[in-house]
């Protein structure tokens, strides 16, 4: 998966700023740890459970849970990480608020959560930037604000 991503990301010249959503950035994460010859920019996550998720837990935790995550979900959300980061490409985070979510069935998510991921689980050591706004964890796929946001990111380098 991070092969695929890096390959992709090389084939462009100058600057380039991923965004990425949920298990997207966990994987942009580990892309960018393993590969070193990308081309510079910055990083947005959304709701990225990058210390792992307790939805996640709960599911795999049903007989038919692993089949409904998927191995990459599994493997990497499953238990409790100690993630950081500290690479030199910027890094901002931006995790929801507003619990409403799916994930909200499956386990006791502390405050604040975006319904499927704990704020605390998107928290990032080393990370440039973070910020928590008023959205579920879909719902900043639409949000105005989510997108504000990334784009003084991207700009910036700072919410």
């Amino acid at each position: 998966m991070t092969a695929a991503l890096a390959a992709r990301l090389r084939y462009f010249d100058g600057p380039v700023h991923v965004l990425a959503h949920s298990l997207g950035g966990v994987v942009t994460l580990e892309t960018f740890t393993a590969e070193r010859d990308l081309p510079p920019g910055r990083i947005a996550l959304l709701g990225s459970p990058v210390q792992g998720s307790r939805a996640a837990q709960a599911i795999a935790a049903w007989s038919w849970g692993p089949q409904i995550l998927g191995t990459l979900a599994v493997a990497e959300l499953t238990r409790p990480r100690a993630r950081s980061w500290s690479g030199t490409r910027e890094v901002g985070v931006i995790a929801g608020s507003r619990s409403a979510g799916l994930g909200r069935l499956f386990a006791s998510l502390p405050l604040p959560n975006d319904g499927t991921i704990a704020e605390a689980e998107t928290r990032l050591p080393g990370a440039t930037a973070s910020i928590v706004l008023d959205v579920s964890h879909t719902g900043m796929l639409f949000s105005l604000p989510v997108a504000e946001s990334v784009t003084r990111f991207f700009r910036s380098g700072g919410f």
